[in-house]
C-alpha cells in the first residue's frame, strides 16, 4: 500500500520515516515526488483544521492514501502561543532562529514555574474523498534559557521534555523518535494504517 507523507519539510519526513519503518508493507511516498500537487494554503485556525486541510489536498490531488501532521508549540507564559502560528511565529517567512530568538525574547527572565510548555501533534489520515481519521500526542517539557544541542529542527534547542535532561537538539534521534509529539501521535495513527494495508491486501477499498 502507497501513502503520501503530506509535507515538504524533509525534517518531518526523516522523522515519519524512522517512527514507521517497521510498517514493511506500506510504502511511504513523500510529497515532494508528485511536483504537480499544488501548495496547501495552511489558514486553519487549529492544528487540527490544518492537519485535515492537507491530508485531504494531498489525497485528492495525488489519489492515494494520505498521512499529514501540523505541530504546534504551546508555552503557558504566553497563553498558549504559538501554537498554531509556530512555523510562523517571528513572519510569514520566519526561519527556525528567528522564531527561536523570539521566544527567548519573550521568555527572558522568565522564572521556572512561568516556563511550561508543550508540543502538540495532530495527525490526520486521509482518503480520496472520505472523511479523515484524525490522532493527536502531546509532549510535555520546559522552555530553556538559552539554546541547547545542535540536533533535531524548529524548537527543539530550547525545548526539554519532562523526566529529561536533554533537550530536543541534544538528544540521540532514536530517543527523540520515540517519546516526541510526533511519535506519540503516529503511534495512535499505526493501528489505522495496518487496518488500512490489510483491506487493501483483501481487496477492500
Amino acid at each position: 500500500m502507497k501513502v503520501v507523507l503530506a509535507t515538504r519539510n524533509d525534517h518531518k519526513v526523516r522523522e515519519m520515516l524512522d517512527i514507521l519503518k517497521d510498517l514493511r508493507e506500506i510504502e511511504f511516498l513523500p510529497l515532494k515526488q508528485f511536483p504537480d500537487s499544488p501548495e496547501v494554503l495552511e489558514n486553519g485556525e487549529t492544528l487540527r483544521a490544518n492537519a485535515i486541510l492537507k491530508a485531504q489536498h494531498a489525497a485528492d490531488s495525488t489519489g492515494l492514501l494520505s498521512l499529514a501532521e501540523d505541530t504546534g508549540l504551546e508555552i503557558d507564559a504566553l497563553e498558549g502561543r504559538p501554537g498554531v502560528r509556530s512555523a510562523r511565529f517571528a513572519g510569514e517567512q520566519a526561519s527556525y532562529e528567528q522564531n527561536v530568538d523570539k521566544v527567548l525574547r519573550l521568555l527572558q527572565g522568565a522564572p521556572e514555574r512561568e516556563r511550561g510548555a508543550r508540543f502538540r501533534c495532530v495527525v490526520a489520515i486521509a482518503e480520496p474523498g472520505s472523511s479523515p481519521h484524525l490522532f493527536e500526542g502531546v509532549c510535555q517539557g520546559r522552555i530553556l534559557s538559552q539554546r541547547r544541542g545542535t540536533g533535531g529542527f524548529g524548537y527543539d534547542p530550547i525545548f526539554q521534555p519532562d523526566g529529561y535532561r536533554e533537550s530536543f537538539a541534544k538528544m540521540k534521534p532514536e530517543l527523540k523518535n520515540r517519546i516526541s509529539h510526533r511519535a506519540r501521535a503516529l503511534e495512535k495513527a499505526r493501528s489505522c494504517l495496518e487496518e488500512l494495508a490489510s483491506k487493501k491486501r483483501r481487496g477492500f477499498r
